[in-house]
Order: structure tokens, then C-alpha cells, then sequence
């Protein structure tokens, strides 16, 4: 079996707790909201593509992204078009939420890493076996903290990152229990979150400086 690497995600989120999420905010409230992003210091922001008009969003944070030097790729990608709709739009990579070793294939013959979703052990296998480094953990919050302990023995080389229901109040405990970034979406219009979202940040990239210089 031909197998596809991203492991080049693991540059894209060193140093990178968190990921931004921008789900059907349109093209002028998502370029806002990743902007927000970026001064918070979350370099990495996916759009999901559903509709004509998320795709018009994608484009518009690309764009923005493009001026910025930021990645910006594209989620909800469950069909061999919406790859193709991904590239078209200049998306950096794709996210799905689940595993599809077609949409794999495809994504990455686009030369779109890609960051399949999965839930169960028997998934987290099938996608190591296929190449796959790191894998995106979804819904996080339905199937909780524990899990990434647990899958975590099994498959050392794997990476998660925490998509599903994560926002401040919780994403601290899932990068505890294993989760190497932890995915927010509606977390950064709340303008509540944003300072403890910040606090997350730079405590993180406190410990992993503190663990390079040990």
C-alpha cells in the first residue's frame, strides 16, 4: 500500500497549542476573526468549506493570510471535490472529521497535507498504517480527556490534535492528558476567552522552553 506522510505538520504546529476554527462566520467576519487569531499568536486557522459562500471565506482569510505569512487551510473535507475545491482556493492543507483514505490520497496528491478525523482505536491504526503522523481527534469533548491517555500506550508516534467542543475552559486539560494542540472555533468571538486563551498560550510555550533548556 502506497502510504502519505504529513508529517510537515509537525513545523506547522511547533510551538502551536492552539488552532482557530472559523465555521460559517462569511468572507469579512472570518478574515476579523483570524486576524484576531494571529495577534493572539495562533498561527494555524482552518475554514470549513460547506456552502459557495464558505468557500468565498476561505478565499478572503488565504488572502489575508497570504500578507500575514500564515497557513490557512480548509475543513470539512469529505469528498474527492471538496479537495479539489480546497486547492482551487489556495488552501495550505485540509481537515476532515473522519477518515477517508480516498480523500487522503487526494488531498495529498494535491500537494494538501492532510488531517483526517478519527474516534476510535481501530481508525487511529488504520491511518498509522496508511502514513498518517497526525490525526485530528473528533468530537474531543464527547469523547474526553482520558482518551488521548489512553490511545497515547498504543501509538506513540501518533499526534492528535483536539477538535470538538474546546474552548478555554478545557482545552488546558486535553493538552495535559496528551493532545499536542487543541482546536477553538467560536472561543475567539468571545471577547471574554480571548486573555485566558492567551494565558494558554504563553504557558505552554513557557514549558516547552523550559523543556529545551533542561
Amino acid at each position: 500500500m502506497t502510504q502519505v506522510s504529513n508529517e510537515s505538520f509537525t513545523q506547522l504546529f511547533d510551538g502551536q497549542p492552539l488552532m482557530a476554527i472559523l465555521r460559517g462566520f462569511g468572507a469579512e467576519r472570518s478574515v476579523s476573526i483570524a486576524r484576531t487569531a494571529w495577534d493572539l499568536g495562533i498561527d494555524c486557522v482552518e475554514v470549513p468549506i460547506q456552502s459557495d459562500r464558505d468557500i468565498d471565506a476561505l478565499r478572503a482569510v488565504v488572502a489575508a493570510g497570504t500578507e500575514r505569512g500564515k497557513s490557512v487551510g480548509a475543513g470539512t473535507i469529505t469528498s474527492l471535490e471538496r479537495v479539489h475545491e480546497a486547492a482551487e482556493a489556495g488552501a495550505a492543507f485540509t481537515v476532515s472529521p473522519g477518515f477517508d483514505l480516498d480523500v487522503v490520497r487526494a488531498s495529498a496528491s494535491a500537494g494538501l497535507p492532510p488531517l483526517p478525523g478519527v474516534a476510535t482505536a481501530s481508525e487511529v491504526q488504520a491511518a498509522e498504517q496508511a502514513g498518517l503522523t497526525w490525526l485530528k481527534a473528533f468530537p474531543a469533548a464527547v469523547i474526553g480527556p482520558a482518551w488521548f491517555t489512553a490511545l497515547s500506550g498504543p501509538f506513540p508516534r501518533i499526534k492528535f490534535v483536539a477538535t470538538g467542543g474546546m474552548d478555554a475552559s478545557n482545552a488546558t486539560e486535553f493538552l495535559e492528558r496528551g493532545a499536542k494542540v487543541v482546536a477553538v472555533g467560536s472561543a475567539l468571538a468571545d471577547e471574554a476567552q480571548l486573555p485566558r486563551l492567551a494565558a494558554i498560550i504563553a504557558a505552554r510555550r513557557a514549558r516547552n522552553t523550559g523543556r529545551r533548556s533542561v
